[in-house]
């Protein structure tokens, strides 16, 4: 009986979050809500001010300015877009100042997977940087790039 007690205390600290794991799942969560509900100014006020956020397009690389700019049209119709993180990896730098992510998202586009870098203000964690990204199973990925191939050269990235 003392051990079963002893295995099920070590699996409640095993499973328990630290305050600032709390803290960036608490952010995360409420970021994809704001966007759910075309909080543009929740949304952005997550972020940093020299926040990135990178897309699904290659062309989608945007300052915080940018990505607002971007992103208001969305906000302005009622919904922007509406991401459920299904499960999420956090990892800190030796200071806790600095945290990494990824999550594995529910989205309108299926799965996608997020990752990003947050850091630690006097107004709490906020989103410095953020990458969004489509999975592609195995099965099909010669599949899409035939499908992404020609779109993609007709504006190249690589360096000649």
């Amino acid at each position: 009986m003392k051990k079963l007690a002893f295995l099920l205390l070590l699996s409640t600290f095993s499973f328990a979050q630290t305050k600032a794991e709390k803290g960036i799942n608490t952010v995360l969560n409420q970021w994809h809500a704001a966007a759910a509900k075309a909080n543009f100014f929740s949304y952005f006020d997550l972020m940093t001010s020299d926040a990135v956020f990178i897309g699904t397009d290659a062309t989608e690389v945007w300052n915080k300015t940018e990505f607002m700019a971007y992103a208001k049209p969305h906000f302005d119709k009622g919904k922007a877009w509406s991401f459920t993180s299904l499960n999420r990896t956090i990892y800190f730098s030796k200071n806790k100042k600095t945290a990494w992510f990824d999550e594995l998202l529910d989205t309108q586009m299926e799965l996608c997977r997020g990752s990003g870098t947050l850091v630690k203000t006097k107004n709490g964690w906020k989103i410095a940087h953020y990458v969004l990204s489509m999975t592609v199973p195995n099965e099909v990925a010669r599949e899409v790039i035939k499908t992404k191939k020609p779109l993609e050269s007709k504006n190249s990235f690589r360096e000649k």
